[in-house]
C-alpha cells in the first residue's frame, strides 16, 4: 500500500475548521468580500445553490405555493407591534437612518444630516412583518384562504462571529408565508413544510437528518411551535439545517389578518413561516467534503460529467475535440436522477493534470480524461469523486471504459455515489450518536474538556419550564451544548429526566452546534 499525497495541505482530523475555509478556497466556492460577514459567491458555490433552489422550488411549487416578492427594507413600526419577535432580533438588526450622503471637506462622505429619515427601515431579517401587512390587505374571505406565499430572497442579520456559509451576516434563503382558517389547517403546513426539507436534504443533498420540534428555548421568536432538520457534520456537531414554524395567531393579531368565515363573523388567521438557506452550502461541504476538497452530490453539481482533453497545441488537436465533443454529446443525451446529464466540455488552456486537480477539489462527481492514445484505442480515462484513490498504488484509481461504454454507465455511476454519499453520512451519523447516558454525570464525562468530542447525546428529560428549563440550558452552556430537537418517531420515555431526575416524558438530543 502506498501512501496518498493529497490536494489540500490541512486534513479534516488535524483542524476541521481550517480544513473548511480551505475547501471553500480550493474549491473556488467563495471569498471575503471587504465587509465584515459578507461574501462573494463564486460561479460554482452559486452553481451548487443554483441547484438547490431549481430542486426546492419545484417542491415548493408542488405544494400549491406562489412565488413573490417584498420589500428590502422594511418600517421599524412594523417590528415594534410584535414584542415577541422584535426582541429575538434586535440585536441582529441593521438598521438604514438616512438616505443621502454629503462630502465631509476632508476627502470623505458622511450621512446628511438633513436628510435623516422620519421613521428608521430595517433591513430585513426576516420578512413576517412586512407579508402580514400584504396578507391583511389580500384576505377578505375565507374564499381567500389558504394563502401560500413564497420568496427566494436575501437578509442582514448582524452577527458578530461568521463562518463562510454557516454563519454570514448577509444570506440567502427562501422563506415561505402561509395563513390558514384553523389551527389543524396550519399544523398540516407546518408538518407538510418541515417533511419537504427532509426529503430534499435527504435525497438531493443525501444529507440525513433528524426532523423534530424544537423546545421552547430554541423557538423562533413569536412562535407556538418550532420544527427543524438537524444534521451531524464530520466533526460530530449538530447543523440545523432547516426550520418550520406555527405562529398560531400571534402574528395575525399584530398585522390585522383576519378574515370572514361562513358566518360573517370575523376570525384571525393562523399563520405559518418555514425557510431553509445558504447555510445548507456550508452543511454539504462539511458533510461530503475530503481531504482532497468538496464532494458534491451529483443531483445539485452544476456540472456532473467535466470532460478534459488533453491538449498540445498541435494540429492533432483538432481530432482530439472533435472525439471529445462526440463524447460529450453521447453523455448529454443520458439522463441520471430524473434529468439530462450535465456535460461541460474544458477546453480551457493548461495542463490536463492540473486542471483535474482542479475538478477534483472542486468535487465534480466524474472526470473524464482524454489523450490522443485514448482516442485512437477508442476509450476514455473516467475518475470518479467518490473512489478516487488507487488505495495500493497511492495513484487516481482510472477506470478505461470505450466511450460507448462510459456514456451507458456513468447515470449509473451517478445515481450509485448519490446514494452512496447519503449512507455513508448516515452510517456516521449513527455511529456517533450515544444513547446510553442517564445522568449529568455521564454527560459531563462524556464530553468533558475535549472542547472536539465528536457525536449527539439522546437524552429523557422531564421538560420543565420556566426557571427550570433556565437552569438546564446552564447546565448545558458548561459543556458548550445546546439542545436541537425532539426527534419524531422514536421510543417513548421510559426513564428519569437526566437533568431533574423527575419522571422523563420525552426523548431529546444535545450537542454541541453550528
Amino acid at each position: 500500500m502506498s501512501a496518498i499525497r493529497h490536494a489540500l495541505s490541512i486534513k479534516r482530523e488535524d483542524d476541521f475548521a481550517q480544513w473548511y475555509q480551505e475547501v471553500i478556497s480550493a474549491a473556488d466556492m467563495a471569498e471575503e468580500s471587504g465587509v465584515r460577514g459578507c461574501m462573494v459567491i463564486k460561479p460554482w458555490g452559486y452553481g451548487i445553490w443554483e441547484r438547490m433552489q431549481r430542486l426546492l422550488d419545484d417542491r415548493i411549487k408542488q405544494a400549491g405555493v406562489q412565488n413573490a416578492y417584498f420589500p428590502l427594507f422594511i418600517p421599524l413600526a412594523n417590528f415594534e407591534r410584535e414584542a415577541a419577535h422584535v426582541e429575538g432580533f434586535a440585536k441582529e438588526m441593521a438598521v438604514v437612518t438616512h438616505h443621502r450622503l454629503i462630502a465631509d471637506g476632508e476627502g470623505g462622505l458622511v450621512p446628511d444630516p438633513a436628510a435623516k429619515l422620519e421613521e428608521p427601515l430595517v433591513v430585513r431579517p426576516t420578512s413576517e412583518t412586512i407579508i402580514g401587512d400584504a396578507m391583511s390587505r389580500w384576505i377578505q374571505s375565507w374564499r381567500d384562504l389558504p394563502l401560500k406565499l413564497n420568496q427566494w430572497a436575501n437578509v442582514v442579520r448582524w452577527e458578530m462571529r461568521t463562518r463562510m456559509f454557516l454563519r454570514t451576516s448577509e444570506f440567502l434563503w427562501q422563506e415561505g408565508h402561509t395563513a390558514h382558517a384553523t389551527a389543524e389547517e396550519a399544523k398540516v403546513e407546518t408538518m407538510r413544510a418541515l417533511e419537504m426539507y427532509r426529503a430534499f436534504a435527504e435525497e438531493d443533498v443525501a444529507l440525513p437528518v433528524i426532523a423534530g420540534e424544537k423546545p421552547e428555548n430554541e423557538r423562533f421568536p413569536g412562535a407556538r411551535e418550532t420544527w427543524s432538520i438537524e444534521a451531524m457534520m464530520q466533526d460530530g456537531k449538530a447543523l440545523q439545517a432547516g426550520t418550520s414554524h406555527y405562529l398560531g395567531t400571534n402574528f395575525a393579531e399584530a398585522a390585522n389578518i383576519r378574515y370572514q368565515d361562513r358566518e360573517g363573523g370575523q376570525e384571525l388567521c393562523h399563520t405559518v413561516s418555514w425557510g431553509m438557506s445558504t447555510r445548507m452550502v456550508g452543511g454539504l461541504i462539511m458533510t461530503h467534503g475530503d481531504d482532497d476538497g468538496l464532494r458534491v452530490p451529483p443531483a445539485l453539481a452544476p456540472f456532473q460529467v467535466v470532460i478534459l482533453p488533453m491538449l498540445r497545441d498541435k494540429p492533432e488537436d483538432a481530432a482530439l475535440l472533435e472525439y471529445c465533443e462526440a463524447l460529450r454529446a453521447s453523455l448529454a443525451g443520458q439522463s441520471a436522477l430524473g434529468e439530462p446529464l450535465r456535460v461541460l466540455l474544458d477546453t480551457r488552456p493548461g495542463k490536463a493534470a492540473a486542471k483535474r486537480w482542479d475538478w477534483v477539489r472542486k468535487g465534480a462527481p466524474v472526470i473524464i480524461e482524454v489523450g490522443g492514445r485514448d482516442m485512437e484505442n477508442g476509450v476514455v480515462s473516467l475518475l470518479r469523486r467518490d473512489a478516487l484513490w488507487d488505495i495500493n498504488t497511492g495513484k487516481p484509481a482510472f477506470e478505461n471504459p470505450t466511450c460507448e461504454a462510459a456514456a451507458q454507465t456513468v447515470p449509473t455511476i451517478l445515481a450509485g455515489m448519490q446514494s452512496g454519499l447519503f449512507t455513508e453520512a448516515r452510517d456516521r451519523r449513527e455511529a456517533n450518536i450515544i444513547r446510553d447516558i442517564t445522568d449529568m454525570a455521564g454527560l459531563s464525562e462524556y464530553y468533558g474538556e475535549d472542547q472536539h468530542r465528536p457525536g449527539w447525546v439522546e437524552v429523557q428529560w422531564s421538560k420543565p419550564s420556566g426557571e427550570g428549563l433556565e437552569a438546564v440550558i446552564s447546565q448545558l452552556k458548561a459543556l458548550k451544548l445546546t439542545f436541537r430537537n425532539v426527534p419524531m418517531n422514536t421510543p417513548p420515555a421510559d426513564g428519569s429526566c437526566i437533568f431533574t431526575g423527575k419522571p422523563a416524558v420525552e426523548r431529546i438530543y444535545v450537542a454541541r452546534a453550528y
